[in-house]
C-alpha cells in the first residue's frame, strides 16, 4: 500500500539537490561522558547543537536601487530562518539565542528535553548499554610481542578508557533495564543528544517540500545559516602546571596521546576515537593504521629488492655490453627528423632501469599479490571484532534508518511488511531511470578523460620533434608530461567530484549507506581511469604499436610513440614516482598548511576588531564562538580516495617501482597524524556517524586486488626483460653474454640513409617479418600470464579459507549479547510484536510531541 505525496518533478529536484553540500555529519551515537554544561551570563544552559547566523550591521542605511534584489534575498532568509526556528520549537527542543557584540552574529543553543530524546532514540534504533563487558581487548603485535618477552615500544597508557558494554537497541517502556537510567542527565552520550538533533535538524522543513525546501544542509547552502555544529568538549591544549591525566577532558586526551606528532610510534587509542567522533571516523583510523602497519614488511622487502637491483647495475653483463659497445651499434632513429644514435649513450639509463627490471620483480609482484589477498583478509577480521566491540556488527541490515533528506523529500510512503511501519519510498523504476542518467554521465566524463590522455601522449611526441637535438629530449618530454598529467588529474577530479555528489542526491537513496555508496562508486570510475589511464597507456600500449623502420604507423600523420632509448619500464617507474609522490606531497602540503590560513581567516572575520579583543583578556571567548572559528568537517571520501588510489598504485603497478611501498608508508605516517591533527584541533566537532565497516571501499580494494594480479602478470610478461633473458639463458649456453645484440634488429635495406646501417628494438628480420624467437617468446608469455595469475588466485583462496572473517570468541560474544536483549525485552513482546516500531514510543507514553514536519503549503509559511 502506498500513500502518494506532492508529485516531485525529475528537473526541479536535480536543480534543488544540486545546491545542497555534502556537509555529512552523521547520524549516530559516540561516548559515555557527561553532557556539557555551557556556561554564560544569563545562567546554564544544555547546549546539544549551535546554530549561527549573521545579522546585517547597518539596518537603519537607505537601500539603493541596485541592492533592491539582496534585499529581497535577505527577507526571504529572515523566513525561511524563522519558520525553521519556529518548527524547532513546535517539535519540543530548547533554544537559548546569543548575539556577538562585534560582528552581530547570532548563535542559537539548542538543547532536547528528556521526552524528546526517549522519543527519537526510539525512533533510530539508538543502542544502550545492559551490562559492562569485562574482557580485556589486545592486538595481534602486543600479543606477539609480550609471548616473545620484547619490550613493546607501541604500546602507551590512555587514561579514561571508554568501559565496554553489552547493548541492545532502546525501549522507553523497558528503561528500567538499562544502566544508568537514574541518571537521565547522563543516560544518553553527549554525541547520542548530537545525533538526535541532527535528525531532527535534517528533517525539518521550511518551505515547499517539492523545492526541496528541507533540512538545515539547505539552509546552510543558502546562506540562511552559516553553520550548524555540536560543540567540543573544551580546548585541546593541555593545562599548564601539572596536572593529573585522569582530570583531562576526552578532547585534551585525544591530542595528547594520539595528535601530537610525538605520538607516530604509538598504537591510536581507537576506542578514544570512538567515543568522541563516532565509530565511522573510527573504523577510518582503524583500517588506516592497519593498513600503514602492513606496509611496513612490503616496503622492507621492497626497499632490499632496490639494493639488489643497485648490485645488479655493477654486475649486469648485459649493462656492461651497452655501455662498452662505443660507438659500434647505431641506433635507428626514434622519430621522423631525429637522427641515429649510439647504443652506449644509454649506458646511465639502462643500468638504472635495472633498479626496476630484474629477477626479484617476479618475486616481489608474487610477494605484493598475495600480500594484498592476505592483508584483505586480516581486516575483515579485525573489522567483525571492531564492529562487534563497537556495537554496530546488525547496523545495516537491522538498525540503518531512512537517510533524513529523503524521509523529508520522498514522494510517497509504503507499508514495511516486517515491522507493519509507514516508511518513505520513491519508485524504483525512477530511480533507475536516474541511475542510467547518471552512468551516461560517467561514460561522458570518462570520455573526457580519455581526450585528455591522448593530448599528453601527442604533446609528448611533438615536444620530442621540437627539441630533438637536445641530448636529453625524451626525457625532458617525459617529465613534463608527466607534470603536465598531474594538473590535468587533479582539475578534473575537482569538476566530477562536484558532478557525482549532484548527481546520487538527484537519484534519491534510501538510507546514507546505499547513497555514500553510489556516490563513492561514480567517483571512483573517474579517479580510476584519470589517475591510471596515462601509467596504463605507458606500461601495455606505448611502443607496441611503431611498427618497423621504413614502415612506421602514424596517428593523425605524426609517427606513433616509441619507448625511450632505455625502454618502458623505467618511463612506467618515473610515471609513477611523478603521480602517486608528487600528489601525496601536494595533498600533505595542502592538509598542513591551507588549514592554518583557513582558521585564521574565519578568526578574522569573527574578530574584525583585534585590538578590542586584546584589551579584553579577562573575558574568555564562549564555546560556541571558538568552536565557529573552526573549519567544517568535509567527510572521510577524500582521506579514503587518497589511500584507495595509493593502494592500486602499490600493487597494480608494483612490478615496476618496487620502492613504491616505501614512499607509502612514509607517507602514511605523515598521514595518520595529519588526520587526527585537523579532526582533534583544526575541525569542528562532527555529529557521530554509526558504521559496520568502511563500506564499498572494500570491494574496491578486492577488485584492484584482482587486477593487482592481473596486471603484474602482463607487466612482467611483456613489458619486463625478464623473459627474454630467460628465454636467452635457455637456448644458449646459459649465459647473458650477447643478449643485447639478440634484442636488436637490422633495419631493412629501403630505410638505409647514407650508406649507414642502423638497429632497433625487434625479433624481426631484414625484411621487417617476424623471426621463429618472437613466437616463441609470445607462446612463453602467454603461458607465465596463465600460470602467475592461476598460481596467485589458487594461494589467495587457500588464505581466504585459512583465515575466518569473524573469530570464534566474537560469534559466542555476539550471541550472548543478542541473548541477554532479548531477555531485556522479552515481557509484553507478544502484545508490542504487530506494532509498527516508530510508534513503539509514542509521545503519549514519553510526554513528547511528534515531531511537526508537515508541509508549509507554498507561498503561506506558518509563523
Amino acid at each position: 500500500m502506498m500513500k502518494k505525496n506532492n508529485e516531485i518533478e525529475d528537473s526541479t529536484m536535480l536543480i534543488a539537490l544540486s545546491e545542497l553540500p555534502d556537509n555529512s555529519y552523521g547520524s549516530m551515537d559516540t561516548e559515555r561522558v557527561s553532557v556539557m554544561l555551557v556556561m554564560y551570563i544569563f545562567g546554564v544552559v544544555w547546549a546539544d547543537f549551535v546554530l549561527v547566523w549573521d545579522e546585517p550591521l547597518s539596518k537603519s542605511l537607505p537601500v539603493k536601487p541596485e541592492d533592491t534584489s539582496t534585499q529581497t534575498s535577505n527577507d526571504i532568509h529572515k523566513k525561511w530562518r524563522a519558520e525553521f526556528l519556529s518548527r524547532l520549537r513546535n517539535t519540543g527542543l530548547r533554544q537559548e539565542t546569543v548575539v556577538h557584540g562585534e560582528t552581530k552574529t547570532t548563535f542559537a543553543l539548542l538543547s532536547a528535553p528528556w521526552s524528546v530524546l526517549c522519543y527519537y532514540a526510539e525512533e533510530i534504533n539508538l543502542q544502550v548499554p545492559l551490562q559492562v563487558e569485562t574482557t580485556q581487548e589486545s592486538n595481534w603485535s602486543e600479543t606477539i610481542l609480550d609471548k616473545l618477552h620484547i619490550p613493546n615500544i607501541l604500546a602507551q597508557k590512555v587514561p579514561n578508557p571508554p568501559p565496554d558494554y553489552y547493548t541492545c537497541q532502546f525501549r522507553a517502556k523497558k528503561i528500567e533495564r538499562f544502566l544508568g537510567h537514574e541518571n537521565r542527565d547522563s543516560f544518553f552520550k553527549t554525541t547520542q543528544r548530537h545525533q538526535i538533533l541532527y535528525e531532527i535538524l535534517s528533517r525539518t522543513p521550511f518551505g515547499a517540500l517539492k523545492r526541496g525546501e528541507v533540512g538545515v544542509a539547505r539552509l546552510i547552502n543558502e546562506k540562511v545559516f552559516t553553520a550548524a555544529y555540536p560543540l567540543h568538549e573544551g580546548p585541546y591544549e593541555k593545562p599548564s602546571g601539572p596536572v593529573e591525566p585522569s582530570s583531562l577532558n576526552m578532547r585534551q586526551i585525544l591530542y595528547q596521546y594520539w595528535g601530537r606528532w610525538g605520538c607516530w610510534k604509538k598504537y591510536q587509542p581507537l576506542d578514544h576515537i570512538r567515543e568522541y567522533f563516532g565509530e565511522k571516523i573510527a573504523l577510518y583510523f582503524a583500517w588506516l593504521g592497519f593498513y600503514t602497519g602492513w606496509l611496513l614488511p612490503a616496503a622492507i622487502v621492497g626497499f632490499l629488492l632496490s639494493l639488489f637491483g643497485i648490485w645488479l647495475m655493477v654486475t649486469d653483463v648485459p649493462a656492461q655490453e651497452v655501455c662498452s659497445h662505443g660507438n659500434s651499434i647505431v641506433m635507428c632513429p626514434l622519430c621522423n627528423i631525429c637522427s641515429y644514435w649510439n647504443l652506449s649513450s644509454i649506458c646511465y639509463t639502462y643500468r638504472a632501469g635495472l633498479l626496476f627490471d630484474n629477477g626479484g620483480t617476479v618475486f616481489f609482484s608474487i610477494f605484493m599479490s598475495l600480500w594484498a589477498v592476505t592483508f584483505l583478509e586480516y581486516w575483515k577480521r579485525t573489522c567483525s571484532i571492531l564492529a562487534h566491540r563497537w556495537d554496530c556488527s546488525q547496523f545495516e541490515d537491522n538498525e540503518e534508518r531512512p537517510r533524513p533528506e529523503f524521509a523529508a523529500m520522498a514522494p510517497m510512503t509504503i507499508r514495511n511488511p516486517v515491522t507493519g511501519a509507514e516508511e518513505p519510498h520513491f519508485p524504483e523504476t525512477s530511480r533507475f531511470r536516474r541511475i542510467v542518467t547518471g552512468n551516461m554521465v560517467i561514460i561522458l566524463m570518462v570520455a573526457v578523460v580519455l581526450m585528455f590522455l591522448m593530448t599528453i601522449i601527442l604533446y609528448r611526441t611533438i615536444l620530442s620533434i621540437i627539441i630533438y637535438r637536445s641530448q636529453n629530449a625524451g626525457r625532458i618530454a617525459s617529465i613534463t608530461g608527466s607534470v603536465l598529467n598531474l594538473v590535468v588529474i587533479l582539475l578534473l577530479s575537482k569538476v566530477y567530484t562536484y558532478l557525482a555528489e549532484v548527481l546520487t542526491k538527484w537519484e534519491m537513496h534510501r538510507t546514507q549507506t546505499k547513497y555514500e555508496d553510489a556516490f563513492i562508486l561514480k567517483v571512483f570510475i573517474f579517479q580510476f581511469v584519470n589517475f591510471y589511464s596515462s601509467p596504463v597507456y605507458i606500461a601495455f600500449f606505448k611502443g607496441r604499436f611503431v611498427g618497423y623502420p621504413g614502415n612506421y604507423y602514424t596517428l593523425f600523420g605524426i609517427r606513433n610513440e616509441d619507448c625511450g632509448a632505455s625502454g618502458c619500464l623505467i618511463e612506467l617507474a618515473q610515471e609513477l614516482l611523478v603521480i602517486m609522490v608528487g600528489k601525496q606531497v601536494i595533498s600533505n602540503v595542502q592538509e598542513f598548511v591551507l588549514p592554518k590560513i583557513k582558521t585564521w581567516w574565519n578568526k578574522r572575520k569573527l574578530y574584525p576588531a583585534q585590538k578590542i579583543k586584546e584589551q579584553n583578556e579577562k573575558e574568555r571567548a564562549a564555546p560556541w564562538e571558538t568552536d565557529y572559528e573552526l573549519l567544517v568537517c568535509q567527510g572521510l571520501f577524500d582521506e579514503y580516495l587518497e589511500m584507495v588510489l595509493q593502494f592500486g598504485f602499490i600493487t597494480i603497478f608494483v612490478a615496476a617501482c618496487p620502492l613504491a611501498p616505501f614512499f607509502a608508508l612514509v607517507n602514511n605516517w605523515v598521514e595518520v597524524r595529519l588526520d587526527a591533527q585537523k579532526f582533534v584541533c583544526v575541525y569542528r566537532r562532527p555529529v557521530a556517524e554509526r558504521a559496520q565497516d568502511i563500506g564499498i571501499w572494500f570491494t574496491i580494494l578486492q577488485i584492484i586486488t584482482y587486477l593487482a594480479v592481473v596486471s603484474n602478470a602482463f607487466l612482467i610478461a611483456f613489458t619486463s626483460d625478464f623473459l627474454p633473458r630467460l628465454y636467452y639463458r635457455y637456448t644458449t649456453e646459459g649465459s647473458l653474454r650477447g643478449y643485447i645484440d639478440f634484442t636488436l634488429s637490422i633495419a631493412p635495406d629501403n630505410f638505409t640513409q647514407n650508406y649507414m646501417q642502423c638497429r632497433y628494438r625487434g625479433f624481426r628480420d631484414e625484411r621487417g617479418s617476424h623471426t621463429p624467437e618472437y613466437y616463441h617468446l609470445l607462446a612463453i608469455r602467454l603461458g607465465f600470464v596463465i600460470i602467475f595469475e592461476h598460481v596467485v588466485f589458487l594461494i589467495g583462496r587457500i588464505i581466504d579459507w585459512m583465515v575466518p572473517d569473524i573469530p570464534e570468541e566474537v560469534e559466542i560474544k555476539i550471541k550472548r549479547e543478542q541473548y541477554m536483549a532479548k531477555e531485556a525485552l522479552a515481557e509484553n513482546q507478544l502484545r508490542h510484536r504487530g506494532r509498527p516500531r516508530s510508534s513503539a514510543a509514542s509521545p503519549h507514553d514519553t510526554d513528547s510531541p511528534p515531531p511537526s514536519l508537515t508541509p508549509v503549503p507554498e507561498g503561506k509559511p506558518s509563523l
